[in-house]
């Protein structure tokens, strides 16, 4: 699945495929793409590692390299060992510090977990495949919303009433897609966490 395939799954389900005479142009379908994908995000980030260098006699550490960064889920410091050492954390706009006895040394590797914004372009997706529906549920969704506001008040091939049936049916989508985000969200699933004792 890649931008190209999603969009013409949603100008399918919008029955926008006269590609002489399209109601939504590609960056329009895109922009909304875009927003479900972070909505997605949100709710179901991708999972990822980063690996960020101490600074001797420092507990603080630079989080600004991480890009696309939602929430960090763990750090593990020092790293190597079994079980893993994972240890409590702050995070305060850019900088993560470390809640340790142990003031680190120059150049120590840390271990940081964490879920980013997923990716969809013309080339790839980081989408896992049974959420691409979702995606595109919610697309569509804000394409008829956008499409409904943009209607009322005008004339229109299908009637003055047109914009109505693009509002409750994108409403109909938005509705299931909010419910499907709650349904895959990682805040509704059960995770093992370590309790870390509070010094």
């Amino acid at each position: 699945m890649n931008l190209n395939d999603m969009r013409s799954r949603i100008r399918k389900d919008l029955h926008d495929e006269d590609s002489q005479n399209y109601r939504w142009t590609d960056s329009e379908l895109d922009r909304h793409i875009d927003h479900a994908v972070r909505e997605l995000s949100l709710s179901c980030p991708l999972e990822a590692k980063a690996t960020l260098s101490t600074t001797a006699e420092s507990r603080d550490l630079s989080i600004s390299s991480i890009a696309d960064l939602i929430e960090i889920e763990s750090v593990e410091y020092p790293v190597g060992n079994y079980p893993p050492s994972y240890i409590r954390f702050s995070v305060w706009a850019d900088t993560l510090t470390l809640l340790t006895d142990n003031v680190p040394g120059d150049s120590e590797e840390v271990y940081v977990y964490y879920g980013k914004l997923h990716t969809l372009n013309a080339d790839s997706s980081s989408i896992p495949a049974k959420l691409e529906d979702l995606v595109a549920l919610g697309g569509a969704g804000y394409a008829a919303m956008e499409w409904a506001s943009f209607a009322t008040n005008r004339v229109t091939v299908g009637g003055s009433d047109s914009w109505r049936s693009y509002l409750t049916w994108g409403q109909d989508r938005l509705a299931e897609f909010m419910k499907g985000l709650a349904k895959h969200s990682k805040k509704n699933t059960v995770r093992v966490r370590q309790l870390y004792p509070v010094s």
